[in-house]
């Protein structure tokens, strides 16, 4: 079982409970020339290391906007330790940015020294779980803050895994004190891949560990043998499915810091302002149903 950390000397958000766009290169100039009413940004941690030239827009986009760093290279589930270099590479953006929220993947991405382009899945084990928590806690005293650590979408199981991910996920923020950043399309693709049921997932996790939401779009695949899968590849608008889902969420969790996510196909910032407006739109519902609650 990990070691018991020190509590992270820096809350785990400091974003606004509102809807955000995760910021590309592509659009760095749109948002300095025209200041979009966008809540706040979040950037991929890795795209800012070693000085690139877009260090310098991010570093004036953030005098105006909150800004959060994801992370998709420490491989938190990688048997071989976490890549000091690298985590000291994240450590050096992380002071730079000073970003409202630090999150991190569910995953590996390396072996024997090679990183592979992939988010690749985890056996849900006990041995995995502690390989993880280790990581995590590692992770977080580099940091000195809590970090998110965010649901996988997954094609394939182990044969040999006996925990659910849910539970898995559950475990890991319970005994490493992390944040969970539920990741709402992932849900429903690997629901639907593995024929779980994603408001069995939703109510597994504990709400108050719960900082932070993605939405995404995802395409859908017909195999030869009949079957439907589905891919995770940030490519489109949120499907209908995933927006339902997100209003369960919610519900459960209440008004939480929520982004949407868009890698492949980039439309224009424009697309991106429109769907964070729908889960605005959602997030200001639930607010005005506390604030009924509390009046009442």
């Amino acid at each position: 079982m990990s070691a018991t950390v020190t509590p992270p000397r820096t809350p785990a958000s400091q974003m606004p409970a509102r809807a955000g766009v995760g910021l590309r290169f592509c659009h760095h100039r749109t948002v300095l020339d025209e200041r979009p009413a966008v809540a706040w940004f979040e950037v991929h941690t890795e795209n800012y290391m070693g000085g690139v030239p877009g260090t310098r827009d991010l570093d004036a986009i953030r005098r105006d906007y909150p800004v959060s760093l994801h992370g998709v290279g420490l491989s938190l589930g990688s048997a071989d330790g976490l890549d000091a270099a690298h985590l000291a590479r994240v450590c050096e953006v992380a002071a730079r940015v000073q970003p409202g929220l630090v999150s991190e993947h569910l995953a590996w991405s390396v072996a024997g020294g090679t990183y592979l382009a992939d988010l690749l899945p985890l056996p849900l084990t006990e041995e995995a779980l502690d390989v993880v928590c280790r990581h995590v806690d590692q992770v977080q005293t580099a940091l000195g803050r809590q970090i998110l650590v965010e649901n996988p979408s997954t094609y394939l199981r182990f044969a040999h895994s006996t925990i659910p991910e849910w539970e898995f996920l559950a475990q890991v923020a319970q005994r490493t004190g992390c944040g969970i950043l539920c990741d709402v399309n992932n849900i429903y693709v690997s629901a639907c891949n593995h024929g779980w049921d994603p408001g069995t997932y939703l109510a597994a996790l504990p709400p108050m560990a719960v900082g932070e939401i993605h939405l995404a779009g995802h395409s859908v695949r017909q195999l030869d043998n009949g079957s439907t899968l589905r891919i995770d590849d940030h490519g489109s608008r949120v499907a209908p499915e995933v927006w339902a889902l997100y209003q369960a969420a919610l519900n459960r969790f209440g008004p939480v810091p929520t982004l949407i996510e868009w890698d492949t196909d980039m439309p224009s910032l424009e697309v991106l302002i429109d769907e964070a407006a729908t889960a605005e739109s959602a997030l200001e519902a639930v607010r005005h149903e506390y604030a009924y609650a509390l009046a009442d």
